[in-house]
């Protein structure tokens, strides 16, 4: 599939690479659905990669890296943790692989972008997330009970150290982690970095 698509498309400079399977729970109970998924996927475009001349990557990597932070809030210098799950571990993974496909090949340029929670819609509303079964991200439950799909929402943990102890999570709309993509390709595409 990569190759074909490769060979279609002779002028490229490099790969976004958003394709991953997500849920951490669904993770957990299928662990080789994400390795096979998430790393295999990698691995073949990499090998693709590798044929252009100066390849760029850009990967959609994740927070999950960090595990369980000894510190908050987590930066970009925060250290890699062991990881939660096997999607988490699959992004651990992944940036290693990338690393070494670096070191063995100094024309490969890559950015991992490790964010939290994207959530949305495109503004367009022609593209968003509308889960089969029970929705693994908040936003599907706020829209199916603003819609009267679910009757209430319901907010769990009360043992945070927050004012009212429930969580403080930060989020990401997609269309500004697409955003941020693009920038993070250009500047390799233009030797910015």
């Amino acid at each position: 599939m990569f190759e074909s698509f490769f060979n279609r498309h002779s002028d490229l400079g490099g790969a976004i690479h958003f394709a991953a399977t997500k849920a951490v729970s669904e993770s957990v109970n299928n662990p080789l659905k994400y390795y096979e998924n998430n790393i295999c996927s990698l691995v073949y475009l990499l090998e693709e990669l590798k044929k252009l001349d100066s390849p760029k990557l850009i990967f959609s990597s994740s927070c999950t890296v960090y595990g369980q932070a000894d510190k908050l809030p987590i930066t970009e210098n925060s250290p890699i943790k062991e990881a939660e799950s096997p999607y988490g571990n699959s992004k651990i993974i992944g940036e290693q692989i990338i690393k070494d496909c670096c070191k063995a090949s100094p024309s490969l340029q890559a950015i991992s972008l490790r964010y939290f929670n994207p959530i949305g819609a495109h503004s367009s509303a022609n593209i968003g997330e509308t889960p089969n079964g029970v929705p693994q991200n908040l936003v599907p439950f706020i829209t199916q009970t603003a819609i009267g799909i679910r009757e209430k929402l319901s907010v769990y943990g009360n043992d945070y150290p927050t004012p009212d102890g429930t969580c403080i999570r930060d989020y990401i709309h997609v269309e500004d982690l697409a955003k941020a993509h693009v920038v993070a390709i250009k500047r390799l595409l233009e030797k910015r970095i």
